[in-house]
């Protein structure tokens, strides 16, 4: 029983030191930078968090615009909590340099300020129009409210009335006086 315990255990503790002769294979592919490139990414390589193997046309787009030692200084001076933002407005503009060689992001900040006056002067218009439409419904009810005051103190539903409206059909009764059309003219115009 001592041999069969003495292999298992000459046998394991082999096994234990074959781990600890070979590291797992890890196997790193380099960065899309290095990639496009064409050259060794080293272990601290700058580009290699911001462009992943995953995504080579990010760099692509980058480096066709910047050039990857510009990219590179670019990242190296700034800290490197602001790389990440720095990378996405640099493939941003980048970007924007491709569609619009001249004026770039400028170009697309013009047009879209652009958009927001005439949007804000639409805007304004629109409440302008508002106001307006509650003025006109406000002076339109005291109109009314001011017509039917004035008939009802004068009696509004006489007989005299009541018979003129049911021998004609006519409707003439609630809008008697021609100066009512005058002051609802201006409201129409």
């Amino acid at each position: 029983m001592e041999c069969s315990d003495h292999k298992t255990t000459t046998i394991s503790s082999m096994n234990s030191s074959c781990s600890l002769l070979t590291p797992p294979m890890i196997v790193l592919s380099p960065c899309a930078a290095c990639k496009i490139l064409r050259r060794r990414c080293v272990e601290k390589c700058v580009l290699a968090p911001y462009f992943p193997p995953t995504d080579p046309l990010k760099f692509t787009i980058a480096h066709r615009v910047f050039g990857a030692s510009n990219i590179n200084k670019m990242l190296q001076e700034l800290p490197e909590e602001q790389r990440a933002d720095a990378v996405n407005s640099m493939v941003y503009e980048a970007n924007a340099r491709i569609r619009d060689p001249v004026y770039g992001c400028a170009g697309a900040i013009c047009q879209l300020q652009k958009q927001i006056s005439e949007l804000q002067s639409e805007f304004a218009k629109a409440q302008a129009e508002i106001l307006n439409l509650k003025c006109q419904n406000s002076n339109l009810l005291a109109l009314v409210c001011m017509e039917v005051s004035e008939n009802s103190s004068s009696s509004l539903l006489s007989s005299d009335h009541i018979n003129d409206y049911e021998n004609n059909n006519n409707t003439s009764m609630f809008l008697e006086d021609n100066n009512v059309y005058a002051a609802w003219e201006p409201l129409w115009t």
